[in-house]
């Protein structure tokens, strides 16, 4: 049944299928259109029991809450505008079917249709403002959708068929010059080009209005030269200038009428425009002229004494104690504006004399807000004297005070002698590098019949780059310190006190020269023994905590351990810091059961955390006071995340080395004698505490 309802007899209804926040719905556009065309296609609402009368919105929420929009602003009054709706009853199943197939079937307009149907009626009417306020749309965007519809054809039909995207469309549309968007789309046509690519090429021969060129020539100027200019729609970067020859011409004779006035006014030699901030290039081939700074007036020495004084008064006026707060203020801005005042005689600016200004000239730079500016520097095409002071060897590189020097302030450094080919002439990049690896391949030759040298080579290499800064090694071999998987302070360890203890015994002897030659030589005159000792904590420092970011262990490590025989329990206790602090209550209790049994778990189990920890802290210390073999026990217990957890060989191969032959690769590893494997559930590490074990 279709008839009419209330506005506010209507709700939405929660089985309405489109479920997207209001602002991802466009309700003010669509509110817009309620206010010029009215609701064009019905809702549809099934009534409800409660309160009687009223109806909810299954299908329509768009249009509801444009319409509760057009209330809310005043625009319509709910309790008399007529609502036509279309009233289903069904169940709840039935009433979303019907919800998602008006949604489903609904077939969008494509964006050339949009552009198509825009122009159309704009055409017949040419309201352009009328209609952006009637679709809730801004006049930008008709603009934009205008401009699409005027394409080249080739370009619309593309974009009609969907071969082109609507962003590459716009890209196109960012001229509107129909001969550079075919001159563009036979290069690129369909194939693979994004909206950016598009665009820059076509802004290639193009000049942005936003260009310090176009700023100071000025629009009117421009198009009164019969310059054209592309409105750019569909982006904020500014209009495109069509004819950028144009508008440099015109900011060329702007710039040369500014100069020869600056000229006339200066008295310099020449001014020459540059439409650019930066004069690096022009000044290519230039002497730039160096002023020496004017000495000191008796008025400035004097005034210079009578700042400096007053700042040390002020200095010991704010070291008051007595000093208010608004005191303090007012003495610090006067000492900041002496300071400015001081700063600004003592660099003073240097005076060009009048004798050598008609041999001297400046660039009159374009800034990039379009304005022009003199710069401060002066170039000569001859090296000039200024003061009567000569250079130091005559030549123009000189750059000393009252001089001219080259615009770099340098000569280009020469050629090394071994770079340099029989006559003088340098060796190209290419032929120098070329022969530096083939150097490089003739020494690699050799160390393969010197094996001693090589090794004193790489253990060089590789210690000294962990105490050097920098050095030329001329290898890549490193032995870099590891990426800790945990930063900050680490609680202090027997083993990390032992490796600190044993870098501090090193020979370091050779480190005390400079340069890396000697540091080698003197690192080959070390003995076999304290080589030995700088490789093995060279390896030990080294050493990965894991190999990855989980919770695992390096299996080259384990078997390291296992063919040592190292024994965790000596070197490693667990502590409150560094373990029972970071585990749960439940997981110490457990472990106390299965050092203790019942009994010692009893004796803990009413504590507090902190206590048992405490108690723990000693216990598996050797402090305790408890039965020998709980003691025992203890002093054997290592967490499962502390052992080496050596695997048997996959291959069954027997392991080589150590000093038993027949030792076994026992999952248990280190485990210490009459420490069982962990079989009791109370074993089992809680969550909570995997991160505590791993870190």
């Amino acid at each position: 049944m279709t008839t009419t309802v209330k506005l506010s007899k209507l709700t939405l209804s929660p089985i309405n299928v489109r479920k997207r926040p209001d602002e991802l719905l466009e309700i003010p556009q669509l509110a817009a259109d309620l206010e010029a065309r009215g609701v064009l296609q019905n809702l549809l609402v099934t009534p409800v029991k409660k309160p009687r009368g009223t109806f909810e919105v299954f299908d329509g929420g768009r249009r509801l809450r444009g319409l509760l929009l057009l209330a809310e602003r005043g625009v319509i009054a709910a309790d008399e505008f007529d609502v036509p709706v279309k009233v289903l009853v069904g169940d709840e199943a039935t009433l979303s079917e019907t919800s998602t197939a008006a949604n489903f079937h609904q077939l969008k307009m494509t964006p050339a249709e949009e552009c198509r149907a825009f122009q159309y009626f704009i055409g017949l009417n040419n309201d352009m403002d009328g209609v952006a306020k009637r679709f809730g749309l801004t006049r930008r965007f008709v603009e934009g959708r205008l401009r699409l519809a005027t394409l080249a054809e080739p370009i619309f039909e593309a974009l009609s068929e969907g071969a082109i995207t609507l962003d590459v469309a716009k890209a196109y549309a960012s001229t509107e010059n129909q001969e550079k968007q075919l001159l563009v789309w036979n290069s690129y046509g369909t194939n693979y080009a994004n909206a950016d690519t598009i665009r820059r090429v076509i802004a290639n021969e193009t000049m942005k209005s936003s260009d310090p060129v176009a700023i100071l020539v000025g629009e009117d100027r421009y198009a009164g030269a019969g310059g054209r200019i592309d409105r750019d729609l569909f982006s904020d970067s500014g209009d495109k200038w069509v004819n950028p020859e144009i508008a440099q011409k015109l900011a060329g004779d702007i710039m040369e009428e500014e100069a020869r006035r600056i000229g006339e006014e200066t008295g310099l030699g020449w001014i020459r425009p540059i439409a650019s901030n930066y004069i690096h290039s022009a000044a290519a081939g230039l002497y730039r002229v160096i002023l020496p700074q004017p000495d000191l007036t008796a008025e400035q020495t004097a005034r210079l004494e009578a700042v400096s004084e007053r700042q040390a008064a002020i200095v010991e006026e704010m070291d008051g104690e007595a000093i208010s707060q608004q005191t303090y203020e007012a003495l610090d801005q006067e000492y900041d504006a002496l300071a400015e005042e001081q700063q600004a005689i003592q660099c003073r600016a240097p005076v060009l004399p009048d004798e050598i200004r008609p041999l001297v000239g400046a660039f009159l730079k374009l800034t990039p807000k379009g304005e022009m500016v003199l710069d401060t520097e002066y170039y000569s095409e001859e090296p000039v004297r200024v003061g009567g002071v000569d250079d130091d060897d005559g030549g123009p590189a000189d750059a000393g005070e009252g001089a001219t020097a080259p615009q770099d302030g340098h000569a280009p450094p020469s050629a090394p002698p071994e770079a340099v080919a029989p006559g003088g002439k340098p060796l190209s990049a290419r032929l120098y590098d070329e022969l530096a690896m083939q150097r490089r391949d003739i020494l690699g030759a050799a160390l393969l019949g010197h094996p001693a040298l090589a090794l004193d080579y790489a253990l060089f290499v590789m210690i000294d780059d962990r105490a050097s800064s920098f050095s030329a090694y001329g290898s890549t071999m490193r032995a870099r310190g590891p990426q800790d998987p945990v930063s900050g302070e680490q609680p202090v360890t027997h083993a990390r006190t032992y490796l600190a203890e044993a870098h501090a015994g090193l020979d370091s002897s050779w480190l005390d020269h400079r340069s890396e030659v000697d540091r080698f030589e003197a690192f080959r005159a070390l003995g076999d023994d304290s080589k030995a000792a700088w490789m093995a904590y060279l390896v030990a420092a080294s050493l990965e905590a894991k190999p990855g970011y989980r919770a695992e262990q390096c299996p080259l490590h384990n078997r390291l351990a296992t063919i040592m025989d190292v024994d965790v329990a000596s070197w490693w206790r667990p502590t409150s810091e560094n373990f029972f602090d970071r585990i749960s209550k439940g997981s110490i209790l457990a472990l106390l059961g299965k050092v203790g049994g019942a009994a010692l778990t009893a004796r803990h189990a009413t504590m507090k955390k902190s206590e048992i920890s405490q108690s723990c802290n000693r216990l598996f210390a050797g402090e305790a006071i408890v039965e020998p073999e709980v003691r025992d026990a203890a002093l054997a217990w290592v967490p499962d995340a502390m052992r080496f957890l050596d695997q048997p060989q996959a291959d069954g191969m027997e392991m080589s080395g150590g000093d038993d032959p027949d030792a076994s690769s026992d999952q248990e590893g280190d485990r210490a004698p009459g420490d069982e494997a962990p079989t009791d559930p109370g074993d089992v590490i809680e969550p909570e505490d995997q991160e505590a074990l791993a870190a």
